[in-house]
């Protein structure tokens, strides 16, 4: 049993952030003398209703389908594809709310995406009612382009990519990073002891995995600070032009910084790549619709990237866990895999000429497929085909507006953006209102507020004298508020992340007052040291 609170908050730092804010949740609870305020998280609190609705109304209208062929009680059979979709939009009510997007659905479908109407609501309702394996495997035929034209609207800026890249529909952001190590290290593209760098702070699986012992990669960490507002900077990115630097890792926007890439560390990342061609780039870009004018990097330098995308964050979807991989189709990932030795190709032939006759043509996307089954299981492999229709019915909710303001994205900004700034006005410091920074989260250090607040030497003092945890654990146990710990995710020491996504709006001005006055308290206990002569 440790001796002093010292001691166990010594332990505690060595858990992951994840693991210390539950503790922290646990103790907020337990302070039964003030409400529990949780801004750990990042699971907003609002939904899309339209796409949700709209999915019910296939699962109702496959329903009816299916029993035109076969009715016995509840027994139904299979939907037949010829004049479906006269059928589909006969039975869609012209005054419904619900039923007039999904015919705005079916024109983009049909007109703007030149689908052929029956092929595309017969793969819908297939997908909706979820009576078959996926098919293809990787990406249903029907959601795939919707999805690619999703992707191109709102995080290319511009840059035509929707007919050359290809989607693998994963469960959620999370399987899409559990899939793509794993692919990287059987298709050798990663090997122990191989140099990877990562922008830091940065969501905590990508520190987590690479020094497990299924990878152990050498880490370089390519930090941004909160003197440059989160922004990575010239002299981080340059160090990417390193040949022996093989796989960049970064999410943009960034978790927990919340900014996105300029368009200046764009072209700086592109100049650092024209001097290592054969860098492997991975974003994780799940907060680009928070960000104003976003660009991806997938979106200038499509050859090295592979993008990760989660609809969790801005379509409340945590639950359905729906995310996706996305690649170009032509990219670094098959040319190394091209290049690699005889005898490399020898053993990767004997694991993927299982599932293909010529294994060697195999893309590294369609090899990430088979490998999330463990290759014995392709054939029943992709992700559930509800879920598929759900990304496609989320994206068409945005395809339809067109040029136009999707309404929707719009509020979910405003939301974001109002708690931002109720939450920086009542701690009485300046909020960060660069057109780059989603709002989503904020990070605070409590040195440097200490010394805003007070003095240098206060901020020293609570460095010297106490753990770094500890604010956080106190804030806890004292006001029943929970924030994450930032240096599990490779902030500064005494970082802690605010999220604007999961409490009510008057909520953020109750936590940055109960942050000052924790801060306010030990405040006093410092002046009561300095008075004692024990400072």
């Amino acid at each position: 049993m440790m001796s002093s609170r010292s001691d166990r908050e010594k332990q505690v730092e060595k858990l992951s952030a994840f693991t210390i804010s539950a503790g922290m949740s646990k103790l907020a609870q337990e302070s039964s003398a003030h409400s529990f305020l949780n801004a750990s998280r990042g699971n907003p609190n609002w939904i899309n209703t339209k796409a949700r609705l709209a999915f019910a109304r296939l699962v109702q209208f496959g329903a009816q389908e299916s029993q035109r062929t076969l009715h016995r009680g509840d027994l139904a059979g299979y939907v037949q594809q010829e004049g479906i979709a006269q059928r589909f939009l006969d039975f869609l009510q012209p005054n419904d709310a619900t039923d007039q997007f999904l015919q705005q659905s079916y024109t983009y479908l049909t007109d703007t995406l030149s689908m052929d109407g029956d092929t595309a609501i017969k793969g819908l309702i297939d997908g909706v009612i979820g009576n078959n394996y996926p098919a293809p495997s990787r990406s249903l035929s029907v959601v795939e382009p919707i999805l690619n034209h999703y992707l191109e609207k709102n995080l290319y800026h511009g840059v035509p990519l929707a007919d050359t890249t290809e989607v693998f529909p994963t469960e959620g952001g999370t399987a899409a990073i559990v899939y793509l190590f794993h692919a990287l290290r059987e298709n050798h593209l990663i090997n122990p002891g191989d140099k990877i760098a990562i922008n830091a702070p940065i969501f905590t699986p990508y520190l987590e995995i690479p020094t497990l012992n299924d990878y152990e990669l050498v880490e370089l960490d390519l930090t941004s600070t909160a003197e440059n507002h989160w922004e990575i900077d010239s002299r981080q990115i340059a160090k990417l032009a390193d040949p022996s630097i093989k796989l960049f890792i970064t999410v943009n926007p960034s978790n927990p910084g919340s900014m996105a890439m300029t368009p200046q560390a764009l072209s700086e990342l592109q100049a650092a790549v024209a001097k290592n061609p054969n860098l492997m780039i991975v974003t994780d870009d799940v907060y680009a619709t928070f960000a104003d004018h976003f660009q991806s990097i997938y979106a200038v330098l499509p050859y090295n990237t592979l993008l990760v995308y989660s609809f969790s964050k801005l379509y409340g979807a945590t639950g359905w866990r729906v995310g996706l991989v996305a690649a170009h189709d032509k990219n670094v990932y098959d040319q190394l895999i091209h290049e690699k030795s005889a005898a490399i190709h020898e053993r990767m032939g004997k694991r993927y000429g299982r599932i293909a006759l010529h294994p060697e043509e195999m893309k590294f996307i369609d090899r990430m497929v088979a490998d999330s089954r463990s290759i014995g299981l392709y054939h029943t492999s992709g992700l559930s085909t509800p879920q598929q229709v759900m990304m496609a019915l989320f994206s068409l909710t945005n395809l339809v507006c067109g040029d136009q303001p999707d309404p929707y994205i719009t509020a979910s900004k405003k939301l974001i953006n109002d708690r931002y700034r109720d939450f920086f006005d009542a701690l009485e410091i300046p909020a960060n209102e660069s057109p780059h920074n989603t709002k989503y989260y904020a990070l605070i250090n409590i040195y440097k507020l200490a010394a805003i607040r007070y003095d240098q030497a206060f901020a020293d003092y609570l460095k010297e004298n106490y753990e770094e945890i500890d604010f956080g654990m106190r804030l806890a146990e004292m006001h029943g508020t929970v924030l994450m710990d930032g240096t599990g995710f490779g902030a500064q020491a005494g970082t802690l992340r605010v999220s604007q996504a999961n409490l009510a709006n008057p909520d953020y001005r109750v936590i940055a007052k109960n942050i000052l006055k924790l801060l306010d308290a030990y405040h006093a206990h410092y002046l009561a040291a300095q008075k004692d002569g024990n400072h």
